[in-house]
């Protein structure tokens, strides 16, 4: 790029800047160095310099948006402290959600128990040992009114992770909003919904995957036409990774993921300037810190490319990529578990100078239990540090035009298209669905994770590649944790509370609001409004998904050798 282009981007950045700050979209605070030096919001090549390709790096808020979304960075808006919690009761994970926010969390993530991820009631056979261990157990939309008491959901955004049963969660939290009085309509937050990655990495599935995609489509024409802050699909990369796969196959698997769903709302007829902003996405932040910089810096150029050459997207809000990160957790580790602390703390100083929009930090013992309260401050004060003493959040994109971070950059990018490539070989019709679910009928995405898995544990075990603690430096005198564990009362409790609703409940009325909900399951109506009557009825979790599994089947993995 020749330096009048330079110039002329940078005087667009300038213009840009300049009108959020007259409207008051620039923080007011102190942006020096430690020292008092004065820091620009942004930095470039020099005036006269002549960059070949930097058209493809840029200035932040301005397409591709390799260097961020917004061209004030973080002095608009620092990312939003958002820790993922829930264990126990719906009780006892208020408790928590309470102390976040009182400590400084701006959002709360909600962490499932593994019934409530599979559709199943706690008095369910199959959910016996695991009610609220690993996450929160939610049986009904009054236990989702008991997790959000005193907590007015009208101001506080909240993300939800589950896929499988989504949608009927999703209808819950929209009851308890409606018994605090709330207008659903104003509500703003994230479900993950992303299917595709529970049949590539997570295994949490519950029905075959047509049936979950109608579901999907359902939900983001509800929430287009209803709620339109709220963001129904959160595209997850955070389990492809967390299953062992490289920086570059969860950034193209996670993109083409996305993409299969640009498809689907497509498919519906909808349009691409108001649904695509609708859809943020979840990565995982690990351990090589320039690789992961790299890999989101990529991950908005990809985006932003795809989304208006491939599918049509004209507004820049479409084209946007937002992210949630969350530290690795498969890099903690169960020996000297106090070292997760800096591990974490590199991995979200990554994740920041990735440009990530929200993040969660995990705590030093969550590879042993859940976390403790004090292992829980201790993460949310990692995110508070770097924020408010670094100096990271004063420039946007501090490691743009570093030869390294830039060649890596590209290095992904063309990794991942290499992906989208043979995706698309896979499908029958040319789009990245079918290529997709080619992919995964075929095991094709679980046998390239298992690949670069096993890659990276023959090298942990020849000691090529080094874990402090595990196979390097393992003296130590630290002295073995005390762990928070859920009480086995917590299963019965909640067992009993639910015998309880139920037999006050009007089976009638239930039985009605079911057979509704499956009588649109065999039309083409959207279901998400039979679904959200079930749902204030208290027809349980359990209840309403069986229902849909009498109706479409359930989904077993074609064994594979």
């Amino acid at each position: 790029m020749d330096t009048d282009q330079i110039r002329a981007g940078r005087a667009r950045w300038q213009e840009r800047f300049d009108a959020a700050a007259r409207s008051g979209r620039v923080a007011d605070r102190d942006f020096t160095t430690l020292s008092g030096s004065a820091v620009e919001p942004v930095y470039g090549p020099p005036e006269g310099d002549q960059v070949a390709g930097f058209e493809r790096i840029g200035w932040p808020g301005e397409f591709p948006f390799t260097r961020g979304l917004y061209p004030t960075g973080y002095r608009g808006r620092t990312w939003t402290i958002r820790q993922f919690a829930g264990f126990g009761n719906a009780a006892q994970t208020n408790e928590r959600y309470k102390l976040i926010l009182a400590s400084g969390g701006g959002g709360l993530s909600v962490a499932f128990d593994m019934p409530t991820l599979m559709g199943r009631d706690s008095d369910d056979p199959q959910s016996l040992g695991e009610v609220g261990h690993c996450g929160v157990a939610i049986d009904s939309a009054a236990d989702m009114e008991v997790l959000f008491a005193d907590i007015a959901l009208g101001e506080v955004t909240t993300s939800m992770t589950i896929s499988g049963p989504a949608v009927p969660v999703f209808c819950m939290y929209l009851v308890a909003a409606e018994r605090q009085g709330i207008d659903i309509g104003g509500l703003n937050g994230t479900l993950q919904t992303d299917i595709f990655k529970e049949y590539i990495a997570q295994k949490e599935w519950l029905f075959p995957p047509e049936p979950h995609l109608r579901l999907i489509g359902d939900l983001m024409e509800y929430c287009v036409e209803k709620i339109p802050d709220y963001k129904p699909l959160s595209v997850s990369g955070y389990h492809i990774r967390e299953a062992g796969s490289t920086a570059a196959q969860e950034l193209a698997y996670t993109l083409a993921d996305g993409f299969g769903y640009v498809e689907l709302g497509l498919s519906r007829g909808l349009d691409v300037d108001e649904f695509a902003p609708g859809l943020s996405f979840f990565f995982d932040a690990h351990l090589d810190f320039f690789e992961e910089i790299a890999k989101f810096r990529a991950a908005r150029r990809i985006w932003a490319r795809w989304l208006r050459d491939v599918y049509g997207a004209k507004t820049d809000k479409a084209q946007w990529l937002r992210f949630h990160t969350q530290t690795a957790g498969v890099s903690l580790t169960a020996q000297q578990p106090d070292n997760n602390i800096v591990r974490t703390a590199i991995e979200a100083l990554a994740a920041v100078l990735g440009g990530t929009n929200s993040l969660h930090t995990n705590a030093l013992d969550e590879v042993l239990a859940l976390p403790s309260e004090k292992a829980a401050e201790i993460a949310v004060r990692t995110q508070q540090v770097i924020m408010e003493e670094i100096g990271v959040a004063n420039v946007a994109d501090p490691l743009g035009g570093s030869w390294y971070v830039e060649a890596l950059t590209d290095k992904i990018e063309a990794e991942a298209e290499a992906v989208f490539a043979r995706i698309r070989d896979m499908s029958s019709d040319g789009t990245m669905t079918a290529g997709i679910l080619r992919g995964i009928e075929d095991g094709w995405f679980m046998s390239e994770i298992a690949e670069a898995a096993f890659a990276y544990q023959t090298a942990l075990e020849k000691g090529e590649k080094k874990i402090v603690g595990v196979n390097c430096h393992t003296n130590t005198v630290e002295e073995p944790l005390e762990i928070m564990r859920v009480s086995h009362e917590v299963e019965r409790e909640q067992k009993r509370v639910l015998a309880q609703r139920r037999a006050a409940r009007d089976t009638a009325a239930i039985d009605a609001a079911l057979g509704r909900m499956v009588q649109a399951a065999r039309t083409d109506a959207n279901m998400v409004p039979a679904m959200l009557d079930a749902a204030r009825a208290e027809a349980t979790l359990g209840e309403i998904c069986d229902a849909l599994r009498a109706e479409w089947g359930d989904y077993r993995e074609p064994p594979r050798f």
